[in-house]
């Protein structure tokens, strides 16, 4: 009989023998793939009952809305019954997991919130889909911030600053290149479409802290964090640059840690196709090194997708641990993503790879993990455990009450709005109204100020203002400075 509770390793199913995936080995990344129906989500789900159940915090995005069963405890079907009973899976039973539901837009989870300083030029630029001209200018402008002390946390202080840039451009040209009205208005634009497709909830306060992403349930299980991506995905832009912008974040904040006994938490990127499609190759080098280091922070990051083809070279290379389901070859394109996807794995002698992946079954998959050594094992044709946890979608009122019950809800569920750059300027720009507005007050008689005073007007008192407007604002600057460090991959290049 598996013995699924070895404390060492996670058990996955039969093939000639049972088949685990080592804990020590779980931050050397995988892939799962495999077409439509065929059972890569189930596989997915009872993976990441496996790591919970070993006490590794798990993050996944639910693209179909079923991964939020891991919060209910599984039924009796009669598929998986029988398929328990065909590997032996003797010990089999229902659980639900520890669960936190996460939500972009705010309605089928906590609210996911960075800031705008947090999330930085680049991957802004790639959210807004900016040419390289209209990237430069919203490069200028975080520059523009920085050296003046405006906190940009949310979408008005970006729109504010953009405004502020324009009415200076003349001045902000001569330091930092040419600003173009034009190119701020498509800026702009892009801004507005954002906020139409609901992205302006996910900048502002109170940010998400890594640190939440990592909780440990009482009994001792990782809690599993669930996105609700359902509607997210409808803007595959936002949620590609969102989860790589959650990596460049692990990355930055996570100490070294080597190869622990076990990952520190495991990250799975379902339909991560979105993430290289239509990617400069700058980013995609980028995503490359995250991968490649972020495995020495304890972190795993597995890719769900339907091929192998789907991921870049250079990025599959990085991923040791695979599970493979059946891809069908109806046509010359489909026989070699078939063949392309054999390639990836180690040959067994038993059967052709090529052939046994177009007549796989539902449930069925080819494994091939890690083996002690980190050499990637014979590939091995094995049917998959059944889950413990509920295949499929839950009620809202089940959400309702695991949302009722999460530890993070009084955290994030409240929006905070403090005062930055759209505040700052927009004072900014009454004070000059107001200056403008008032009458000059007329000549005293007979009081001309000698020339050598004229060029010392100031005062005790305001040269003490100004001294302590002139620290404030270099704790400012410096506080955003450090922000801006923080900004993705521009500060994960520092780290590289």
């Amino acid at each position: 009989m598996p013995n699924m509770l070895a404390a060492d390793r996670l058990f996955l199913g039969v093939s000639t023998k049972p088949e685990y995936l080592l804990l020590k080995y779980g931050n050397r990344h995988g892939l799962i793939t495999g077409a439509t129906g065929t059972g890569k989500t189930v596989t997915l789900q009872g993976i990441a009952e496996g790591f919970s159940r070993a006490g590794v915090p798990v993050f996944l995005a639910d693209v179909k809305g079923d991964l939020a069963g891991l919060s209910q405890p599984g039924t009796a079907s009669d598929v998986f019954a029988k398929r328990a009973k065909d590997i032996g899976f003797d010990d089999w039973s229902f659980e639900k997991f520890p669960t936190i539901f996460w939500d972009l837009f705010g309605r089928e989870g906590h609210p996911v919130r960075t800031t705008i300083s947090e999330m930085g030029p680049l991957l802004l630029s790639r959210i807004l889909d900016l040419n390289d001209i209209q990237e430069g200018v919203l490069n200028v402008a975080f520059k523009y911030a920085d050296d003046n002390g405006l906190l940009l946390l949310d979408l008005k202080d970006l729109r504010a600053l953009l405004v502020e840039v324009d009415q200076q451009s003349a001045t902000i040209s001569a330091t930092y290149g040419n600003i173009a009205s034009a190119t701020i208005g498509a800026v702009q634009r892009a801004l507005l479409v954002l906020e139409q497709q609901g992205g302006g909830g996910f900048f502002g306060e109170t940010a998400l802290k890594i640190s939440d992403l990592m909780r440990m349930s009482s009994d001792g299980r990782g809690v599993i964090s669930v996105l609700a991506a359902d509607q997210l995905i409808s803007s595959p832009r936002l949620y590609a640059t969102f989860l790589l912008w959650m990596l460049s974040e692990l990355f930055q904040e996570l100490p070294e840690v080597g190869d622990p006994g076990k990952p520190k938490l495991v990250f799975f990127f379902d339909e991560a196709h979105l993430l290289f499609d239509g990617a400069p190759k700058a980013l995609v080098d980028k995503i490359e090194q995250v991968v490649k280091l972020i495995r020495s922070k304890g972190v795993g990051v597995y890719f769900c997708t339907q091929n192998p083809a789907d991921i870049p070279d250079d990025v599959l290379s990085q991923l040791g641990n695979r599970v493979q389901h059946a891809l069908r070859a109806y046509t010359p394109r489909d026989q070699k993503a078939v063949k392309v996807a054999a390639d990836t794995f180690r040959p067994n002698p038993a059967f052709s790879t090529e052939k046994v992946i177009s007549e796989l079954g539902i449930g069925e998959a080819l494994v091939s993990m890690l083996e002690d050594g980190g050499v990637p094992e014979i590939v091995n044709r094995t049917l998959i455990r059944p889950p413990s946890s509920r295949v499929g979608a839950i009620t809202p009122d089940e959400r309702k009450a695991v949302m009722a019950a999460s530890p993070v809800g009084a955290i994030y569920d409240r929006l905070i709005d403090r005062e930055s750059a759209a505040e700052v300027l927009a004072k900014k720009a009454q004070a000059k109204s107001d200056a403008q507005a008032a009458p000059a007050a007329p000549p005293r008689a007979q009081e001309t100020p000698p020339a050598a005073r004229h060029s010392n007007r100031e005062s005790v008192g305001e040269a003490m203002l100004k001294s302590v407007a002139r620290n404030v604002t270099g704790q400012l600057t410096r506080s955003v400075t450090r922000e801006l460090v923080r900004g993705i991959l521009g500060g994960i290049a520092k780290g590289l």
